[in-house]
């Protein structure tokens, strides 16, 4: 994964050297937050990420998650580098694929355990304006690892 998000920023940086001054015009910034709140139970989550659009159909980003969940006794700290296409055949439809590795680090007051995994989520959303709404599928999924109860997951994205 790390060979993945370097050779990605890589590839950004050669575009950004080998342009002109017209590379940051074709970057934007954006990405997610998330919050919940219940019954003895906190998610907080935050993914920041950077997209250069080559033309108006085919983008490449770079982000980083954080997420903090508490239920209980039970806690969860999950980091979350990743590098994602987004391809749209028409300007209201986006089409991703987003490579990330899941570091996650759970605990309460009988166990404590760190470990990774990868997670390849493929999406449909529809797009409009700066706003991107859709789902989800991580082909990767695997139950016993995965912090998710499924293989599905909403899309929501803001870049500007």
């Amino acid at each position: 994964m790390r060979k993945l998000l370097l050779f990605g920023f890589l590839i950004c940086s050669t575009i950004a050297f080998t342009q002109e001054d017209h590379f940051w015009d074709n970057v934007r910034f954006g990405g997610s937050v998330g919050f919940g709140f219940g019954s003895n139970n906190t998610t907080l989550s935050i993914s920041p990420a950077a997209v250069y659009d080559f033309n108006d159909s085919f983008s490449l980003g770079v982000g980083i998650g954080y997420s903090y969940n508490k239920k209980d006794s039970f806690k969860s700290n999950i980091f979350s580098p990743n590098i994602f296409i987004l391809y749209r055949p028409i300007r209201e439809i986006e089409l991703s694929s987003d490579l990330q590795q899941m570091y996650v680090h759970r605990k309460s007051n009988s166990f404590s355990e760190k470990y990774s995994y990868p997670a390849l989520n493929l999406g449909i959303s529809y797009r409009t304006g700066s706003v991107s709404l859709g789902i989800q599928y991580d082909v990767l999924y695997d139950e016993d690892k995965s912090i998710y109860a499924s293989g599905f997951t909403p899309i929501v994205r803001v870049f500007f």
